[in-house]
């Protein structure tokens, strides 16, 4: 079984920069691939970033590209995502979740395709 504990959600003002976490118990973490989502309120729940079992490859949303970058490090079992230039509409709940399947080949944005998720962490973003 596989848990996900996200942290480092808060308050930020815009423009400014916060770092989240997500450790993953387990021993399949190395062997996945791992996603940022959020959801904001109102809305449906959207992929964010997603960075491959190996580190070697990432994806991000269009939204985020050039400020968010995701991270992970497989011998703590984390990944990151730390987010820059924040803006009012990167409000929203984010969670980290796991790719369903062991060392897929590509990189996948769909939340179907995630099997285990963390509670999420609150981020807001003030003016």
């Amino acid at each position: 079984q596989v848990q996900l504990v996200e942290s480092g959600g808060g308050l930020a003002q815009a423009g400014g920069s916060l770092r989240l976490s997500c450790a993953a118990s387990g021993r399949t973490f190395s062997m996945n691939t791992m996603g940022w989502f959020r959801q904001g309120p109102g809305k449906e729940r959207e992929f964010v970033a997603a960075i491959k079992w190996s580190g070697g490859s990432t994806a991000y949303a269009d939204s985020v590209k050039g400020r968010f970058t995701i991270s992970r490090d497989n011998a703590k079992n984390t990944v990151y995502l730390q987010m820059a230039n924040l803006k009012l509409e990167d409000t929203a709940v984010y969670y980290c979740a796991q790719d369903r399947f062991s060392y897929r080949s590509g990189l996948t944005q769909r939340v179907q395709e995630y099997e285990y998720w963390g509670q999420g962490t609150q981020v807001t973003v003030s003016s």
